[in-house]
């Protein structure tokens, strides 16, 4: 006896763009995004998005910080980080290159998603460094890619991390946890 194959639609960039609703696209497949934030989740991004912005004014930086804006990454993958850094101005449309730096602010429904997929696919992109940041356990895990491609860095306390984050050319910031999680 046998199965008859199930039927895997495998959606594109265009069909994405048609779309209603909060929704990303890993290698074809329609994922639907969770509802909005709540309020420690809120919080937690809006000081990230503070302390990001500060930090690059300070330190002169030439990067931008964006909220939620889509990352065209292939023809068949779009995600929608929470925060995203890029080098230079903001683009003109969505982010069609790896970003400096991506920021996920942990959910009960996006948890086991930004852990292992986005974790995966971000380091696969080349995005130097990646911090997920965790509003119940107040905790900033900072990845960072090796020599080797691979993400190294603390799965940790957020006093593990370093004091002073690398971006873009010749570019470093200071994000201080203790303030992030006040």
């Amino acid at each position: 006896m046998t199965t008859a194959r199930r039927y895997q639609p495998h959606y594109t960039v265009e069909d994405y763009r048609q779309w209603e609703g909060r929704w990303e696209l890993w290698a074809g497949v329609a994922v639907a995004m969770s509802p909005s934030p709540l309020g420690r989740h809120a919080k937690l991004l809006g000081r990230l998005v503070a302390a990001l912005g500060n930090s690059i004014e300070a330190a002169g930086c030439a990067a931008t910080v964006l909220v939620e804006i889509d990352w065209i990454i292939a023809r068949d993958t779009v995600v929608r980080p929470d925060v995203t850094v890029v080098c230079g101005p903001e683009p003109e449309g969505h982010v069609e290159a790896a970003p400096a730096l991506v920021v996920e602010v942990l959910s009960e429904a996006t948890r086991d998603r930004d852990v292992v997929f986005k974790r995966s696919l971000y380091e696969a992109q080349g995005v130097p460094t990646y911090l997920i940041a965790d509003p119940e356990q107040r905790t900033l895990h900072v990845l960072s890619l090796g020599t080797d491609g691979r993400y190294v860095g603390s799965l940790g306390d957020a006093t593990a991390m370093p004091p002073v984050l690398g971006l873009c050319r010749d570019c470093q910031i200071t994000l201080d946890p203790a303030w992030l999680f006040r």
